[in-house]
């Protein structure tokens, strides 16, 4: 497998893509104006303690106070790294007023604050520090026995007295010094950590994590990855400093492109487009539909135009295989996490049944993030869950519509139009104007009037009112404002988008409903009947305003 990254440098984000066979599998975004949290080191006091959640809120200089679970304050056993003090209180754990020393391990989302713990790690680049643990671990991902013990043997080895190491799976393979010399540059870290925490006002940041490019050349820059990619001459000069002293052999593998748009000359600006829809089309012709809710995320496989070429059995095996590899993907690049279920489409046979399992689970280990597959429902339902400690993708780039709050619909033309004709029914009985404005948008508008205007002389017969309707694109579809107005020339003036001599650019959208050799076209929801226009549906055509009435204008071609 071909794996690259590609990083572009703006001056506002840092933008780094992980390609794999030169599809977009992962990306990572960080801003000047929203800086990474996970993995800060803050000195910080005890706000709250709450025996009734088992957690405790800890003020740590941020808008929000951090939540503190008792499994990660409790203190460790010695030699296992497992907690001691099963079913603590958190009130014997901590007080309210005392000073920890915490490390973030979940960003803030949403309304809640960060998630820390006070079991800190330093990443390194081979080995995991753990200053207040004392245990050993090797990364699931080194399979061969003989080499988790070489490596098992040496953590021992060069392991500080009283803490921990978790040995990552880049040191597969690597020799003693670089394993002796990561350890020790960790270890002189947490003691610089400690000198920082002895002093100074609480709360306090006592150590901040690197930034993006940095942190992708510790975690993601290792020797399965074919090239680097980075469009900043400065950044690259950066980077080349740091593989000199952190990784040398990998120097070759990194180029520097001074592209005008780099993502955009890779394909991956459309990528990230594609990967904030709802809807997701597979290689077969099928789709996945992905809706996304705060901590449960829902996917939906479809045959969509995928017919297949000789059962149905086999074209529903070949549509959930080709979304059991798409849906491992989105995962990971949508970064999404929490509870997901899988509604693949329903499979009569159980051999097919494991082995669209059993190609989720292959392309699942690809993730780094972790994640675990609970199996199949009797619904034929697949639960999964995947570790969330940083926004996904969506969250970073967009926000809820300030219209519709996130709901994703908005009410309909004639849901609001109902609601505001009881409104203007209304207010007709408690003014003594005799003329109300009506604007809305131009949908809601043509709902108001009618065909014709049928609607709007009933409504006026209603109210005893002269109603002035005006459409309006800037009007949101769910608002309508409704005033009374004392002078009726105004009225005229505010609603009428057109005059008599005016020559416009219309586009003619339909045929008249009763004289079909004149078509219908409309200016924000004000109707135009254009004399003789009715085969020119679909163009755009010029044409000349001859009389113009209270809620539709008669208009002739230009020629």
């Amino acid at each position: 497998m071909y794996k690259e990254i590609v990083i572009n440098v703006g001056e506002e984000e840092t933008r780094v893509a992980v390609l794999e066979d030169r599809v977009l599998v992962e990306m990572y975004i960080e801003r000047s104006s929203q800086q990474r949290l996970v993995g800060n080191i803050f000195r910080g006091r005890v706000e709250n303690v709450l025996p009734g959640m088992q957690a405790a809120f800890v003020d740590i200089g941020l808008d929000r106070n951090a939540f503190l679970y008792v499994e990660d304050a409790l203190p460790s056993r010695g030699g296992n790294g497992f907690h001691h003090g099963l079913g603590a209180s958190i009130a014997d754990v901590l007080k309210k007023g005392q000073e920890v020393i915490v490390q973030i391990v979940k960003e803030p989302i949403g309304n809640k604050g960060p998630r820390v713990t006070t079991h800190v790690t330093l990443p390194g680049r081979y080995v995991v520090l753990m200053p207040t643990m004392d245990y050993i671990g090797i990364s699931r991902r080194i399979e061969q026995e003989r080499e988790r013990e070489r490596l098992k043997e040496l953590a021992a080895r060069f392991k500080p007295e009283g803490m921990g190491l978790i040995v990552r799976t880049v040191a597969e393979g690597v020799g003693e010094e670089d394993i002796a010399q990561d350890v020790h540059m960790l270890t002189r870290l947490w003691q610089k950590i400690l000198q920082r925490a002895s002093r100074g006002p609480v709360p306090n940041l006592i150590h901040r994590d690197l930034e993006l490019i940095q942190r992708i050349l510790r975690d993601v820059f290792t020797e399965d990855v074919d090239r680097l990619t980075v469009d900043s001459r400065s950044e690259y000069e950066k980077i080349m400093e740091l593989l000199d002293i952190t990784s040398p052999k990998l120097k070759y593998k990194v180029f520097l492109e001074e592209r005008e748009n780099i993502f955009q000359d890779y394909g991956i600006e459309q990528e990230i487009e594609r990967a904030l829809k709802r809807k997701v089309w597979l290689k077969c012709g099928g789709y996945l539909v992905i809706d996304q809710a705060e901590a449960l995320t829902v996917i939906d496989v479809n045959t969509g135009k995928y017919v297949g070429s000789t059962n149905l059995e086999d074209t529903v095996l070949r549509t959930n295989l080709d979304a059991a590899v798409e849906i491992a993907r989105q995962l990971r690049l949508r970064n999404i996490g929490g509870i997901i279920i899988i509604d693949f489409i329903d499979m009569q046979q159980e051999g097919h049944r494991r082995q669209v399992l059993k190609v989720l689970e292959e392309e699942i280990r690809k993730d780094k993030t972790k994640t675990n597959i609970l199996g199949i429902t009797q619904l034929g339902l697949v639960e999964m869950t995947r570790k969330k400690v940083r926004p996904s993708l969506s969250e970073v780039l967009q926000r809820p519509c300030p219209y519709c709050d996130g709901r994703g619909k908005v009410l309909s033309e004639e849901t609001v139009g109902i609601h505001f004709k009881n409104r203007i029914i209304e207010l007709a009985r408690r003014t003594s104007a005799d003329t109300i404005l009506v604007e809305a948008h131009p949908l809601v508008a043509a709902r108001l009037i009618g065909s014709g205007g049928v609607n709007l002389r009933e409504l006026e017969q209603k109210t005893g009112k002269n109603l002035y309707i005006r459409g309006s694109q800037g009007q949101h579809i769910e608002s309508v404002s409704i005033r009374p107005l004392y002078n009726k020339e105004e009225a005229i003036a505010c609603t009428l988008p057109v005059k008599p001599g005016q020559v416009l650019e219309v586009k003619v959208e339909e045929p008249h409903i009763s004289n079909t050799n004149d078509g219908i076209a409309r200016i924000d929801g004000f109707i135009l009947d254009i004399e003789g226009a009715g085969s020119l549906v679909g163009e755009t055509v010029p044409v000349e305003v001859s009389k113009v009435y209270r809620t539709y204008a008669r208009a002739r071609l230009v020629k």
